[in-house]
């Protein structure tokens, strides 16, 4: 949520001056490489590489985990998160490729994972040496999260892992996973256990990971399968049967209503130079102004011009409701503003692609590396793209039951 820059304190105002100071000075400048959309959507190696080396950096110099603890590799301050990642959003900065790991496995390993495990995981995850996914999702286990079959058998000192995980974003690149298990078959929410377990050092060795083909021809999805995967007993969150609990802190902080925030994603996507933003109604109209249509613009179009004016409205209304963040006496609900974020912010991405095809017309069709296609393709490629975030850390059908239930006080639907 966006913060006063007024409001900060001696402390952050001094982090902040630092911030701008070493971004000017440490910009990463134009990748070597065309980068996707977003970390989600990384396939090339040489594009991960490069990104892993700007977190790094990032790291080092203190813009990444700024509010975690030094005993866990963090900058030991309070509040500066997020002044960190203003400043990188302003900076236009690439995107952090290990969002998984930040987003969602940092928080829920610091709030349950033993002191040493801590110690352990949590800087290779914050410096982005580390990547990290997800084993939430089953075949059928989507939106019913707690009809999770993979299971975990107690060994010993160890747990014995058998089971199947899909649209495993990342996997493919990942040295760790979040897993969340079934230990016992016969109490579905208290059977549920969760786990921090090895990918990349476990490949043939009780790991299998299989691409899933998108749409849009990217590979950032996974299947993954556990058969026999021994994991020590430390790897563990929390108690046995407490993986519901775990599994929500997860998604809280997925959901961007955690009490960490995750590292700014940047504002940099590729290697041209005017390089196309897909999360804009200002790009939009960029796009409308140079799209020929019956000897005029698309722009000139009535109820184009009024469609764009409405995204315009709908972006600047989330930008100023997430001011009220930093508003006490504008806050009704603590989880008000956090959750409905996620729903807004992915349906108006969505509708803004959405338009873009009714900008471009049949050309439209044409494929991303088309060089007739407009704005480089990159619209149809972000529209194909939405429906994975409308549906990822819930769906939004979901999503909206939890509002109407936790915020709204409204009866709990059948």
């Amino acid at each position: 949520m966006a913060q006063n820059q007024s409001k900060d304190t001696a402390e952050q105002a001094e982090f902040r001056a630092y911030c701008v100071d070493w971004l000017k000075s440490n910009h990463p400048g134009r990748p070597p490489v065309k980068l996707p959309l977003g970390a989600l959507e990384l396939s090339d190696p040489e594009a991960l590489k490069w990104l892993q080396g700007w977190q790094k950096s990032a790291y080092d110099a203190g813009l990444i985990g700024c509010d975690y603890p030094t005993e866990v590799g963090g900058g030991g301050r309070d509040g500066c998160q997020i002044i960190a990642n203003q400043e990188m959003q302003r900076a236009k900065t690439p995107f952090l490729p290990n969002i998984i790991g930040m987003g969602m496995a940092a928080p829920t390993i610091f709030f349950h994972a033993q002191d040493d495990v801590k110690a352990e995981l949590l800087p290779g995850l914050l410096s982005g040496e580390d990547i990290w996914c997800q084993g939430f999702s089953e075949p059928g286990a989507g939106s019913d999260l707690a009809n999770q079959q993979t299971f975990a058998e107690r060994d010993g000192d160890n747990w014995k892992i058998n089971g199947h995980k899909v649209w495993t974003s990342l996997a493919h690149f990942a040295s760790w996973m979040i897993l969340l298990c079934r230990t016992d078959k016969n109490d579905k929410y208290n059977g549920l256990s969760y786990f921090v377990v090895p990918i990349s050092s476990m490949l043939g060795k009780g790991v299998t990971v299989r691409p899933l083909i998108k749409m849009t021809g990217q590979t950032g999805f996974n299947e993954v399968l556990f058969e026999d995967l021994v994991v020590p007993d430390k790897y563990r969150l929390d108690e046995v049967g407490a993986g519901w609990k775990v599994a929500m802190t997860t998604l809280a902080h997925e959901r961007g209503a955690g009490p960490l925030v995750t590292p700014a994603s940047g504002g940099m996507s590729n290697d041209e130079e005017g390089s196309v933003s897909t999360n804009s109604a200002s790009s939009l109209a960029a796009l409308a102004k140079g799209q020929p249509r019956a000897g005029k613009t698309a722009a000139d179009d009535p109820l184009i011009r009024d469609e764009i004016v409405k995204l315009t409205i709908r972006q600047e209304a989330m930008r100023q409701n997430a001011r009220r963040a930093s508003v006490p006496a504008l806050v009704d609900h603590p989880m008000r503003i956090p959750l409905q974020g996620k729903l807004v912010a992915t349906e108006l991405n969505q509708d803004l692609a959405e338009l873009a095809y009714q900008i471009e017309g049949v050309a439209s069709s044409l494929y991303v590396a088309d060089d007739n296609a407009p704005a480089q393709g990159q619209w149809p490629l972000a529209y194909m793209n939405s429906f994975g975030v409308t549906i990822a850390a819930g769906a939004n059908e979901v999503q909206r039951n939890i509002l109407g239930e936790r915020v709204l006080g409204l009866a709990k639907s059948k």
